[in-house]
Parts: C-alpha cells; structure tokens; sequence
C-alpha cells in the first residue's frame, strides 16, 4: 500500500528566508488538527492555497522539516507549483 501525503493549507507568502513554506498558520493548524496528521522530519505532504484571484487553488509537495527557528516548514519545488480546481478534501478545508 502507498502512503498517502496528507493534504493541508498553506499560506504561500509564509516563508522563511530560505524559502520554506513554515506550516504554522491558523489554517495549517486546524488541518493537522482534524486530519490527526502529526509533523515529523521527512513526512511527504501536500500544500494547498487559494489563487486569491480565481476560483483556482495551488497545490506543491514538500517535505517536513524544522527551521533554524525551530519552526516546521516545508522545503518545496516552486517551479513545481500547479494549479487546481479541485476542493482540497483528503485532510481538511481550514483557512490562514
């Protein structure tokens, strides 16, 4: 059986100076609340975020980590942001 990434919100513009995506918003927080998902280094997840301008949303895979802040952040491909109009349901629809 192939593990499946855990889908969960992230605010895009929420990154360290490094790049990575910290996975410490309201909206990140209620989806690893309700989707029981617990953050370790390594995990595969799945990031979703709302266009803002359309009815699209982005999705990117990242792997879990923590900061030099000794916050959790995603270390993501930007180039491999894609869009989406699917509804993000795997984990949880939470909001920033």
């Amino acid at each position: 059986m192939i593990p499946v990434k855990p889908l969960i919100f992230a605010d895009f513009q929420n990154a360290d100076s490094h790049g990575r995506v910290r996975l410490n918003t309201a909206g990140t927080l209620e989806d690893l609340s309700v989707g029981r998902v617990v953050l370790s280094d390594g995990l595969l997840v799945t990031l979703y975020t709302d266009d803002g301008d359309t009815a699209d949303g982005l999705r990117v895979d990242g792997t879990v980590e923590r900061n030099e802040e000794g916050c959790w952040v995603a270390v993501v491909d930007w180039s491999a942001v894609r869009r989406t109009d699917e509804t993000p349901t795997p984990v949880a629809v939470g909001r920033g």
